[in-house]
């Protein structure tokens, strides 16, 4: 991952930015990271998020038990993620079986879990074996979610934009040789037919320099012409999803829908890097929540809107990489906000990026460890629960494109019971980025 170049830069000062903006007309999430030796614990995270912001839901990069209890009956819905390393298991139907029995079943519908995210940018890998067996995971982890009588769970999995080639403009854009008939257009076929869509973690932060600056963050800007269709992009976030929405018309499947899985902009970075800083993360934050829940789409998918998550929650002090990478955080382990961008239900006053390394707050009884470490995953997963039966009106001996479709509401009954094991098991965030 390359850092941004540029130069010049500032103090960074307490921003105390008291913004009015529209109502949210579509869902705004969180990414919920627990890379750090200060994080608050997740009881009392959930509650902060459900009392007092507006989000409605959160990814995590994991399927840590404590997180995902510590959601039920907050109304807040729960992207989980299966581990990179679970992937070839979830490719057989006893793996997947298994995996939803640990992992599902406890929780839900208490958790209201809304998707399964199947490994993290795992095409950034380079690992054939968890490539190759990517989509058939995704099919019969789906598979068995609908025959646990889970058919509202969607099934997807993030990817960077470093799946796409000539990104620039966005009409030329495709996805790279090889990946787009072997990988893409099976995945998009199942996408479509469940109903469920395509993960993309867009950043302008890390396609930007000191020149593109306002273009990153949608200043007013002289914009970038699309000379194949005669559009001037003056955002780069918006330039990014049509560039994915050009590949998949490419392959025919420009009606599946895009989720924004992670996009964000940090408060501090390298020193001398122009353009981060409390007010840049602010003003990118701002923006991308006035866009995304505006309805008005972008220039290739006008009156659209895009279920995205900010990233992140929180600065996690334990990330490697470049100093950015651990400051993307919207709230301090305090849960001050960094900056006020009307997520709040309450005004408040925000913090200052120099207060970050402020301690957490004092864990509560009950809600669990206040680290950010996850329990070690049990060695042994032969011993988990079955898989819950599916429901009268689920048939037992569909086929496995049956089983895939997601259009239909699941019954009542069928997601009525939720159970009290804590199974756990964690996932690493792949750390590439475009």
């Amino acid at each position: 991952m390359a850092t941004p170049s540029g130069h010049g830069g500032g103090d960074l000062v307490i921003i105390c930015i008291f913004l009015a903006i529209a109502p949210l007309t579509t869902a705004i999430g969180v990414n919920y990271g627990t890379k750090g030796d200060n994080l608050p614990p997740p009881a009392t995270v959930a509650a902060f998020l459900a009392n007092r912001t507006i989000i409605d839901r959160v990814k995590l990069f994991d399927n840590n038990p404590y997180i995902v209890r510590a959601f039920a009956g907050t109304g807040i819905s729960v992207m989980v993620t299966a581990a990179n390393g679970d992937i070839p298991s979830l490719a057989t139907k006893e793996g997947a079986t298994a995996w939803v029995a640990a992992n599902v079943a406890p929780y839900y519908p208490a958790t209201e879990i809304s998707l399964v995210a199947v490994g993290n940018e795992i095409m950034d890998t380079a690992d054939q074996n968890l490539i190759g067996n990517l989509v058939p995971a995704m099919r019969t982890l789906k598979a068995a979610l609908v025959a646990a009588g889970y058919r509202r769970i969607r099934v997807s999995t993030p990817s960077s934009l470093g799946i796409l080639v000539d990104s620039q403009p966005p009409s030329a854009t495709r996805f790279r040789d090889g990946w787009d008939a072997a990988v893409f257009a099976p995945m998009l076929q199942f996408l479509r037919r469940t109903s469920s869509p395509l993960v993309v973690n867009a950043y302008p932060y890390f396609g930007y320099n000191g020149d593109t600056l306002p273009y990153a963050l949608a200043r007013p800007n002289p914009g970038v012409l699309d000379a194949g269709t005669g559009i001037t992009y003056t955002s780069m976030f918006e330039a990014q999803l049509d560039s994915v929405y050009s590949a998949m018309r490419k392959l025919g499947f420009e009606d599946v829908e895009i989720l924004v899985g992670e996009t964000g902009w940090p408060t501090k970075a390298m020193d001398g890097q122009v353009g981060v800083s409390p007010a840049e993360a602010a003003e990118y934050n701002r923006y991308l929540i006035g866009e995304v829940s505006s309805g008005s789409g972008t220039p290739l998918m006008p009156k659209r809107t895009f279920e995205t998550y900010i990233f992140a929650l929180f600065n996690e002090d334990l990330k490697p990489g470049p100093v950015a990478e651990r400051n993307f955080g919207m709230f301090q382990p305090d849960l001050t906000p960094m900056y006020d961008v009307g997520i709040m239900k309450d005004p408040v006053k925000t913090a200052s990026a120099h207060d970050s390394d402020a301690a957490a707050p004092p864990e509560e009884n009950g809600s669990g460890s206040a680290t950010a470490t996850a329990p070690a995953p049990p060695e042994d997963r032969s011993s988990a629960a079955t898989s819950p039966a599916p429901s009268e009106d689920e048939s037992t001996d569909k086929t496995l494109e049956e089983a895939e479709g997601g259009e239909a509401p699941s019954s009542p009954k069928s997601e009525s019971a939720a159970g009290n094991s804590l199974e756990d098991d964690n996932s690493s965030k792949a750390a590439a980025k475009v």
